[in-house]
C-alpha cells in the first residue's frame, strides 16, 4: 500500500462497511488463520460516526480525517514485553482498525517488571496470549489478534503499520526489506536499561498532510500594497503569527477581488505586522478589508531504508546537553546485536568481563564502519552493565512516542521522526558507579528484576519504602499509578501510595484513562484506579481517598500526613490546585513531580527542596480576554458569538433562576441584595422579578412564546437599534467607514419556522426554560414548530437616544455614570409576590453540563452562536467545534500522558537517590507532532538576602508559641534587627504601622493566635498546629527589606 494513500483516504474511506468490534479475542496459530481473521473482524467506523462520547479529546488532536485514515490501518506489534505492551496500549486506545499482537516468547519472571498485564500465573505462557484479554478490553471498536508463528513475507504484507521490539537485527533487516519495498510503515523500537532506540522508515515516498497540527492562523488585513513585491499589512492589535514559506489564502478582500478564494500563495514574512505574497501589480487597486487565513500544505518525505539508514544515520536530537551521545548509542546498540550474535545472550548486570568485551566489539565495529567519532569508552561499558535491564518508566516514554508514530504513519497527521530517535536517562545512576555492584544486581527471581538489574536490590528496597502522595487519578493520574505499581513504590513494608481524586468516571475518560473500563462509568476514579494497579502488582500499598485536595480538607492532609511524606506526584487539570499543592510542598519541604499535557505538547517539572524553584515561582500569561464592546456589539469571530452564547445560557438558565431561588428560599435575600455595591441591587431585583412575574411560564406554550420573543429580541431588534445608530455607510470622525476592519456590518435576521437553525434554538431554549420551572417537557419538532407559529410577537421601533458603547472605556463609563433608581428599586420590592403566594414553585437553576448530549445544554449554544454568526456574517462552528471552544476543552491523547508519566518517573529514581545537585535533575517539554524534545535543568530557587543572610523561598523563620504580638514585634526587633511594619496571616492584616493607635494598643496584648482570632472572626480547628504569618520588615536603616515568612508554631493544648 503506496504512503501516498494516507492522504488519499481522507475525502474517501474505504466502501466497505466496518462491523462494530464485538471485543472478543483468540489467539491465531498460522498466517492462514490470521489472515483470515483480518478479513473478517470488521472496522469499527471508517463509514460509521465515530463515537465522538468515547473520542471527544482525542478528536480536538487529530480531527475527523485523521481519525478516519487511522481507522483503515491494520497494525502488527512484534514483541509483548515491557515496551511492546505500552505500545499496544496507546494504539488500541487511539482506535486503529485492527491490533495484531505478535509474540513467540514465554513470559518470565523478569518481565513482571513493566509488562503491566502479566501476573505469576503467566509464567510460562506465551507472552501475546496472555496479555491478549487484558489489552482488547481498553477499546471495544479495535479488533485484536494474538498471533505466535513466524512472521512471513506475505504475512507481513497484510498491514499498514509493522512495529518490532525484541528482535535481532537479522530479523530486522529481512522485514525492513519486505515493509520498505511494499510501502509498509516500519517503527522499530526498543528498551535497554536506561538506554532507549526508535527508528522510522515509512517508505519511499510518504505525504505528511499536517506537519504541525497546530490551528491555522488568520488575521484582518489593514493594507494590500499593489507591487512587483506586494506587502500586505495586517491590523495592529495581534500579530500575524505566521512564518517564512508558509502559505495563505484570502476571502473578503474589497477592491483586490482576485485575491478572494486564491490558490495558496507562498509568503515571505517582513515582521509582526507585514509580510509579501510576490506580484499584485496586475490587480485591481486594493480598497478595504480583508481576511488572510494560513493554508497547510502537505509535505512529501523518503525515508531511506534500515540497512542504508544503520551506515548513513540522521538523528532527532532529543538533549542538546548530549549532543554527542546519539552517535555512540546507535554504535552500542549496533555492537550489543552482534555481542549477542557471538555469545547467544545479553552482556551480565554490571559485569566488569562482559563489558570489556562489548567495547572491544564496539571498537570493531567502529574501524570497520569508517565511523570517526570518537568512543566513549564509558558509556559503552555503562550500557553493557545495564543492557539486561528494563525500566518501566523509560517503557512508558518510548511507548508513547512510538504509538504516536504508528497513529502518523496511518494517518499523515504530524512529522514522523527522521528516522532515529535516541535517549537515555543515566542520570538516574548514583554519581559513583561503584556503588553498584554485579552482587546487588543479580536476578532473585522477583518481579523486579529487570529495574534490580540496573539498580541494584539495596535500591529496590529503597523504592518500596517509599511514602507518595498522587493528587489526582485521571490521565497522568492512572500512568503514575501503573508505573509506581511497576517501579515498585510502596510495595514494601513501611511503604504507601496514597490517591485521591474526588471525580466519577465518564465515557470520556476511557479513551486516555487505560485503568477504566466502561463498568466503572460513574464509579469513583481514585477506587477504581487503586484496585487496577493492585491486580498488576498485588504487593503495592495503595490508598486510595475521594476528596479534593484544598483548604477544606487540611485536617485530613495535616501536619501528620504531609511530614510522613517523601513526595508528591500532581495529576492535576487546573493551575488553582496545582500552585495550592506546591504551597503545600514548599511548606512541608517535600519533592513534587509537576506535569501536564495539551494535545501532543507535555511538560514535566521536579521540584527539590532547598534546590529548585517551585511550581509558582513562575507562571503563564493570563489568558487574553475577548472586549466587552466586542461581545455585545462588534463580534468577528466565532469565538467571540460563542462567549456571546455561553454568557446567554449562564444569565438566561442559571444566573437569574438561582437568584428566584435564593428569594424563595432565604427571607434575607433582599436585605442583603439592598447592601451590594453600585446598580447590582437593581439588576438582581429586576432578574427576579422577571424569572417570578414577567417571564414566569405556566405550561410549555408559555415557554416556546418566550423563546421565539427573546429570539425576535436577540437577532432582530437589538441589530435593527445597532444599524439605526450606526447605519452602514456610517463614517468615523476621521472619515473612515465604522464598520471596517473588525467592525463587521451585521444583518438582522428574520424568524422562519422552515430553518432548522431557527427550530433548533426555540426547540433548546423553551425545554430549558421549561426545565428551570419543572414544566413538562416536549421536543418533538413538529409540535414545537405548531406551537410557534401561534405566537404574537411585539412590533419593534428603534428609538433615538439609545447609547450603544463602541469601546470597553465606554462600556466602564456608562456601567458607573448616574446614581441608582431608588424608586425604581422600592417600586420592584412592592412588585415582587411574596414567598407565602409562591409555595408551589420550584426553580432549578441549570449548570452548564457540554458531555450530556441529551441534556440540550450544547443544542442551545450552537444554535445561539450560529445565529449570531449569522447576523455577523461570521462561518459557522459544528457542534464539535463549539463544545471544544464554549466548553473549554483541553485536547488530550493517550501517547502525550503516557510520555510525560515516563518522563516524570525517571526524576523520581533521582528523588530516591537524594541528588543535591541540579545537573542531575531534568525538566521536560515535548511536542510529539514535530517531534520536539527538549531537557533542561530545573532552575535554582532565586536567592535573596537580607543584611548578609541569604534565604530562599524554602527557608523561613521558625518561631515557638505562645507569644503576645508585642513580644512577637520585639523578638524580631531584638533577634534579627528587623522591625515589622505590616504582618499579615492569609487574608487578614494583624499589624500595620499605620494601624489606629486604640486597635494596635488593643491588639498588642493579646497572644497571637487570640490576634488571628479576633481579626479572622474564626475558631482555630483542633488539626492547625502551625500558623503562617507574612512579613514585611525595615532593616536598621529604615529600608523594606524582603523577608522569609514565619512558621508560628503553637503550643500543645
Amino acid at each position: 500500500m503506496s504512503s501516498a494513500e494516507v492522504v488519499d483516504n481522507s475525502v474517501d474511506p474505504p466502501a466497505k462497511k466496518r462491523k462494530f468490534a464485538t471485543g472478543e479475542s483468540t489467539a491465531a496459530k498460522s498466517v492462514s488463520q490470521a489472515i483470515s481473521d483480518m478479513a473478517q473482524n470488521g472496522s469499527s467506523y471508517s463509514n460509521e460516526e465515530i463515537d465522538e462520547g468515547l473520542y471527544s479529546r482525542q478528536l480536538y488532536v487529530l480531527g475527523h480525517d485523521a481519525m478516519r485514515r487511522m481507522a483503515t490501518s491494520d497494525v502488527l506489534i512484534s514483541g509483548l514485553g515491557g515496551l511492546g505492551v505500552e505500545v499496544a496500549k496507546n494504539v488500541i486506545l487511539g482506535g486503529v482498525k485492527s491490533v495484531t499482537l505478535h509474540d513467540e516468547a514465554v513470559c518470565k519472571v523478569a518481565d513482571l517488571t513493566c509488562q503491566f498485564y502479566l501476573t505469576e500465573s503467566d509464567i510460562g505462557k506465551n507472552r501475546a496470549e496472555a496479555c491478549l484479554p487484558q489489552l482488547s478490553e481498553l477499546n471495544t471498536y479495535v479488533p485484536t489478534k494474538a498471533y505466535t508463528d513466524q512472521l512471513s513475507d506475505c504475512f507481513i504484507k497484510q498491514f499498514r503499520v509493522v512495529v518490532l521490539t525484541d528482535s535481532t537485527v537479522e530479523e530486522q533487516l529481512r522485514i525492513a526489506e519486505i515493509t520498505h519495498a511494499n510501502d509498509i510503515a516500519l517503527i522499530i523500537a526498543d528498551t535497554k536499561g536506561l538506554f532507549a532506540q526508535v527508528f522510522c522508515d515509512f517508505g519511499k515516498e510518504f505525504t505528511v498532510v499536517d506537519t504541525t497540527g497546530e490551528s491555522p492562523v488568520s488575521a484582518m488585513i489593514a493594507s494590500i500594497s499593489k507591487e512587483a513585491e506586494g506587502v500586505v499589512t495586517c491590523l495592529d492589535d495581534t500579530r500575524h503569527g505566521l512564518e517564512d514559506g508558509d502559505y495563505v489564502t484570502f476571502s473578503e478582500v474589497l477592491g483586490m477581488t482576485e485575491l478572494n478564494g486564491c490558490a495558496p500563495k507562498k509568503i515571505k514574512v517582513l515582521g509582526p505586522y507585514t509580510f509579501s505574497i510576490g506580484d499584485t501589480s496586475d490587480y485591481t487597486e486594493y480598497i478595504r478589508g480583508g481576511i488572510v487565513t494560513q493554508v497547510k500544505m502537505p509535505k512529501v518525505l523518503h525515508f531511506k531504508s534500515l540497512q542504508e539508514s544503520l551506515n548513513e544515520p540522521e538523528f532527532v536530537l532529543t538533549d542538546f546537553s548530549k549532543f554527542e551521545r546519539p552517535p555512540q548509542i546507535h554504535l552500542a546498540y549496533r555492537a550489543l546485536h552482534k555481542y549477542i550474535e557471538q555469545k547467544g545472550e545479553l552482556p551480565k548486570p554490571w559485569n566488569q568481563d562482559d563489558a570489556d568485551a562489548f567495547v572491544s566489539i564496539a571498537k570493531s565495529l567502529s574501524v570497520s564502519g569508517g565511523n570517526d567519532t570518537e568512543l566513549s569508552t564509558e558509556l559503552l561499558e555503562t550500557f553493557s552493565k545495564i543492557s539486561a535491564g528494563n525500566v518501566a518508566p523509560l517503557n512508558a516514554t518510548i511507548g508513547g512516542i512510538v504509538a504516536q508514530e504508528v497513529m502518523k504513519a496511518c494517518s499523515g497527521k504530524f512529522s514522523p521522526i527522521y528516522q532515529w530517535l535516541y535517549l537515555d536517562a543515566l542520570e538516574c545512576l548514583p554519581l559513583d558507579l561503584t556503588e553498584v555492584s554485579e552482587e546487588d544486581c543479580k536476578p532473585t527471581q522477583s518481579r523486579y528484576d529487570a529495574q534490580i538489574a540496573v539498580f541494584g536490590n539495596a535500591f529496590q528496597q529503597r523504592l518500596g519504602s517509599l511514602k507518595y502522595f498522587v493528587v489526582g487519578a485521571g490521565a497522568i493520574g492512572c500512568e503514575l499509578l501503573k508505573n509506581f505499581a511497576m517501579m515498585g513504590v510502596g510495595a514494601e513494608e513501611g511503604g504507601q501510595v496514597t490517591v485521591t481524586d474526588m471525580d466519577l468516571i465518564e465515557k470520556s475518560n476511557l479513551n486516555r484513562q487505560f485503568l477504566f473500563r466502561p463498568s466503572d462509568v460513574q464509579r469513583p476514579k481514585s477506587v477504581c484506579a487503586a484496585k487496577a494497579v493492585r491486580r498488576m502488582n498485588p504487593g503495592i500499598n495503595v490508598v486510595a481517598h475521594e476528596n479534593r485536595v484544598g483548604p477544606e480538607t487540611e485536617k485530613v492532609y495535616d501536619d501528620a500526613f504531609f511530614e510522613n511524606l517523601d513526595g508528591v506526584a500532581n495529576a492535576l487539570d487546573n493551575v488553582d490546585a496545582r500552585i495550592y499543592m506546591d504551597r503545600r510542598c514548599v511548606y512541608y519541604r517535600k519533592p513534587l513531580l509537576e506535569s501536564g499535557t495539551l494535545g501532543t505538547k507535555g511538560n514535566t517539572q521536579v521540584v527539590v527542596p532547598f534546590l529548585t524553584e517551585s511550581y509558582s515561582s513562575s507562571q503563564d500569561p493570563p489568558e487574553k480576554s475577548i472586549p466587552i464592546c466586542t461581545l455585545k456589539n462588534f463580534p468577528n469571530a466565532i469565538e467571540h458569538t460563542l462567549q456571546w452564547a455561553r454568557d446567554s445560557f449562564e444569565g438566561l438558565f442559571r444566573q437569574s433562576a438561582e437568584n428566584a431561588a435564593q428569594y424563595l428560599a432565604d427571607s434575607q435575600f433582599v436585605d442583603r441584595t439592598l447592601k451590594l455595591p453600585g446598580v447590582q441591587p437593581l439588576e438582581v431585583l429586576e432578574s427576579v422579578k422577571q424569572a417570578l412575574v414577567d417571564h414566569r411560564p405556566k405550561s410549555l406554550q408559555d415557554c416556546v412564546a418566550w423563546a421565539r420573543c427573546y429570539w425576535q429580541e436577540q437577532y432582530n431588534d437589538q441589530i435593527r437599534q445597532l444599524l439605526f445608530n450606526f447605519p452602514p455607510d456610517q463614517l468615523t470622525s476621521s472619515g473612515q467607514p465604522f464598520w471596517s476592519g473588525p467592525k463587521r456590518c451585521p444583518v438582522p435576521l428574520v424568524f422562519s419556522v422552515d430553518n432548522p437553525l431557527h427550530l433548533d434554538y426555540i426547540v433548546a431554549a423553551a425545554n430549558l426554560k421549561a426545565e428551570v420551572y419543572g414544566v413538562p417537557q416536549n421536543r418533538d419538532r413538529e409540535v414545537i414548530a405548531e406551537m410557534v407559529q401561534q405566537v404574537e410577537v411585539p412590533e419593534f421601533i428603534p428609538k433615538s437616544g439609545v447609547k450603544i458603547a463602541v469601546s470597553d472605556a465606554q462600556v466602564q463609563v456608562s456601567n458607573g455614570a448616574g446614581s441608582v433608581d431608588h424608586d425604581r428599586i422600592n417600586q420592584l420590592q412592592k412588585e415582587l409576590p411574596s414567598r407565602d403566594q409562591l409555595n408551589d414553585l420550584t426553580i432549578t437553576p441549570l449548570e452548564f453540563e457540554k458531555d450530556d448530549d441529551a441534556n440540550l445544554h450544547m443544542d442551545f449554544i450552537v444554535a445561539s452562536s450560529n445565529l449570531r454568526a449569522a447576523n455577523y456574517s461570521i462561518p459557522p462552528a459544528d457542534r464539535h467545534k463549539s463544545k471544544l471552544i464554549a466548553g473549554k476543552i483541553i485536547p488530550a491523547i493517550a501517547t502525550t500522558t503516557s510520555v510525560v508519566a515516563g518522563l516524570v518517573c525517571l526524576e523520581l529514581y533521582k528523588l530516591a537517590r537524594d541528588f543535591k545537585t541540579l545537573e542531575r535533575f531534568k525538566n521536560g517539554f515535548v511536542n510529539l507532532a514535530l517531534p520536539l524534545f527538549t531537557f533542561s535543568e530545573p532552575i535554582a530557587a532565586p536567592k535573596m538576602k537580607y543584611y548578609e543572610e541569604e534565604w530562599t523561598l524554602w527557608d523561613r523563620f521558625e518561631v515557638t508559641g505562645e507569644l503576645t504580638l508585642e513580644q512577637f514585634l520585639n523578638y524580631f526587633k531584638e533577634k534579627f534587627n528587623l522591625e515589622i511594619t505590616m504582618l499579615s496571616q492569609g487574608v487578614c492584616m494583624l499589624y500595620s504601622f499605620f494601624m489606629p493607635k486604640a486597635k494596635r494598643l488593643e491588639r498588642l496584648n493579646l497572644a497571637m493566635s487570640e490576634v488571628v482570632k479576633k481579626v479572622s472572626k474564626k475558631r482555630l480547628e483542633p488539626h492547625v498546629h502551625a500558623l503562617v504569618f507574612e512579613l514585611c520588615c525595615n532593616d536598621k536603616d529604615g529600608n523594606d527589606v524582603e523577608v522569609p515568612y514565619v512558621r508560628y508554631t503553637l503550643p500543645d493544648n
